[in-house]
């Protein structure tokens, strides 16, 4: 169980925010958690003056801290709004400028990256938007390495998340980021919300109306993840779906906007991390429990997709091996 947590998670709220980023980031980092031991984050919400219409003037936010809050930030996430055109409060832009300057990790939902972007903290770095302001985002700001086609970017001390629903997808990413894959599986639950949705999915996933018979992909995704200890590959999944290695391709991409192969893989590592966390010490085992095959590929994938190899994931998520 975690610790009440020290690090200090600010929203800046500012005139016309979106309420559901806001919301998403209020459920993931601000709520008291009993179930795993408290709050995760000490979570403020801060705005540069008393009294911030919402969105289209749904409601009101008053009864939150100023601009100062950020000065104390440990993660910071931004204005995102709809109206991208209209230019930042500038004590906003140098509250940004501020917490990047002194190694806040700043965040930016949805439309928050165009507010990152005018701070000026994000020239020559990685980020993403959604995909209906891209073109506008790169005439704006030419030196952003726009990635639009992915749920988010993490660049280390800034990320970005695409769509609204994707805030979600990032927040997690985050709290499996800072806590581990158990405490990011316990929040997702609460949340009845995919667990892990890799970054680099599509934003727009097709999902037509099937013809019967279903073409749903969720028996053999059960299937598979009872099975990760096996040799699976894309024929062997192709073959439990009772369908071609190319059928399958496209039904991984329209209904899960990624492939059969990087799924499996990132099933493999979610449970790699799962397995540590819990106390399992022995890399070997863990490369064998989850089909990964050898400690030498546990540690290349899972340096890859979580950016920690297992003793440095160990370190810091598995509980104290006992006397």
């Amino acid at each position: 169980m975690p610790q009440e947590s020290s690090h200090r998670v600010v929203v800046i709220v500012d005139e016309n925010s979106n309420p559901f980023e806001l919301g998403c980031a209020t459920e993931i980092f601000g709520l008291h958690r009993p179930e795993i031991g408290g709050h995760l984050y000490d979570f403020r919400l801060c705005s540069p003056q008393p009294h911030t219409a919402m969105r289209d003037g749904f409601f009101t936010l008053t009864g939150v801290a100023g601009l100062h809050a950020t000065d104390h930030a440990d993660t910071l996430i931004v204005p995102n709004r709809p109206d991208v055109e209209v230019p930042r409060r500038p004590e906003v832009l140098d509250a940004i400028r501020r917490a990047h300057s002194r190694g806040a990790r700043l965040v930016g939902f949805c439309s928050g990256a165009f507010t990152l972007a005018e701070a000026g903290v994000l020239d020559g770095r990685r980020a993403t938007a959604h995909w209906q302001w891209a073109d506008d985002f790169r005439t704006r700001f030419p030196d952003v390495h726009l990635e639009p086609d992915v749920l988010f970017v993490d660049d280390g001390d800034i990320l970005t998340s695409a769509g609204s629903a994707a805030a979600l997808d990032l927040g997690l990413h985050l709290v499996r980021r800072d806590h581990g894959a158990e405490i990011a599986n316990s929040v997702s639950r609460r949340l009845v919300f995919a667990a892990h949705r890799d970054g680099g999915q599509r934003q727009f996933v097709e999902r037509p109306v099937p013809d019967l018979p279903d073409e749903s992909l969720a028996p053999v995704l059960a299937w598979a993840q009872h099975h990760l200890d096996t040799p699976l590959t894309v024929t062997s999944l192709a073959a439990r779906a009772a369908v071609s290695p190319a059928t399958l391709h496209r039904r991984f991409q329209a209904q899960l906007g990624t492939t059969p192969l990087a799924w499996l893989t990132g099933e493999r590592i979610t449970l790699a991390c799962r397995l540590i966390e819990l106390g399992e010490r022995r890399f070997d085992v863990v490369a064998r429990r989850t089909g990964l095959g050898t400690a030498a590929n546990l540690r290349a994938l899972m340096r890859r997709e979580t950016g920690l190899t297992p003793s440095d994931y160990r370190r810091r998520f598995s509980p104290a091996p006992a006397e």
